[in-house]
């Protein structure tokens, strides 16, 4: 095989062309691979991811390019992929169809626990700045769920903390909304004399880019926070470890992934968001990894390898 470089595109082989055995790790760390992610992390070895955060594309909300996808069959290769104690980090929501919401992410935590044996130890919340338009019949949307499921019992948590003020829910250096009455409300977490306290499992953010990565990252039409990947990231693994993420999109967790210090392996079918990743992977400063090359993989049979089907 080529050895990789800053110019190349390499073709890896899936486990279909090398019967039961897959590629070496080598072969995936630290790059965007333009494919299917069924077939790439069919490639991949078993037990060589520490963590996965991502945000798959959820109930039809948005339109990527008329690519469907498959759960059932991802969820297998997630968990088969992925190391004892390792975590899986889950954003979704659903939809609302003929007035009543699909519950799609409540049908897909509970396949990860009945079907692929991991343990749903939170689900999260992920509350927005601004809801989606408001229905005259129910109250204004403005969150997703953030699953997290382990393989096991997590092996790794550094947990975050936020500062002791009079904020209901904030990540500290973001915006944050407040208390009715302004003033700290009583909590029965432990705190340090930081002014520090345990951080609740509900997270608020606002959009922190800056205007080059904006002008990038927006072409997607569904990416997260980079804190939110960042505090992801941090909270269930350590430096060296390897962060993968499915649905690369516009590649907010590989670049989260790469300013901390962890390796990070990404999988997106659509070619322009392949690019986008390469663009805001290389906006860095400190090339921690300069071997970020496209890894093409042969598309599954029947899937069209220029269509869109990520988010993140």
């Amino acid at each position: 095989m080529t050895a990789p470089n800053d110019s190349a595109t390499i073709s890896t082989p899936t486990r279909s062309s090398l019967g039961a055995m897959p590629c070496c790790l080598s072969s995936f760390l630290d790059r965007v691979i333009h494919g299917d992610n069924c077939e790439t992390l069919a490639a991949m070895p078993a037990e060589s991811v520490d963590l996965v955060v991502t945000s798959p594309p959820y109930d039809d909300l948005r339109t990527y390019g008329g690519h469907s996808w498959d759960f059932p069959r991802l969820a297998g290769e997630l968990t088969r992929v992925l190391k004892p104690g390792g975590v899986i980090v889950w954003v979704v929501a659903d939809a609302t169809v003929n007035g009543s919401e699909t519950l799609t992410s409540m049908r897909q935590a509970i396949h990860f626990k009945d079907v692929c044996g991991l343990n749903v130890i939170d689900t999260m919340i992920y509350l927005k700045p601004t809801g989606c338009f408001a229905n005259p019949k129910r109250y204004r949307g403005a969150w997703e769920y953030m699953i997290v499921a382990a393989k096991g019992e997590p092996k790794t948590f550094n947990q975050l903390t936020r500062q002791k003020t009079g904020h209901s829910y904030n990540r500290v250096g973001t915006a944050s909304r407040t208390a009715e009455s302004g003033r700290e409300r009583v909590r029965a977490y432990k705190s340090d004399k930081s002014g520090e306290t345990q951080r609740e499992n509900v997270w608020y953010y606002v959009t922190n880019m800056s205007v080059a990565e904006e002008k990038e990252a927006f072409k997607h039409p569904a990416i997260f926070p980079e804190a939110l990947a960042k505090d992801h990231v941090q909270s269930w693994s350590n430096p060296g470890d390897v962060v993968l993420d499915p649905f690369a999109g516009s590649g907010t967790t590989l670049k989260a992934a790469k300013e901390l210090g962890r390796r990070f392996v990404g999988v997106e079918i659509n070619a322009e968001y392949v690019a986008i990743c390469h663009k805001r992977l290389a906006q860095e400063v400190l090339n921690l990894f300069p071997d970020n090359v496209q890894v093409d993989l042969p598309p599954k049979k029947g899937v069209d390898s220029t269509s869109d089907v990520t988010g993140g």
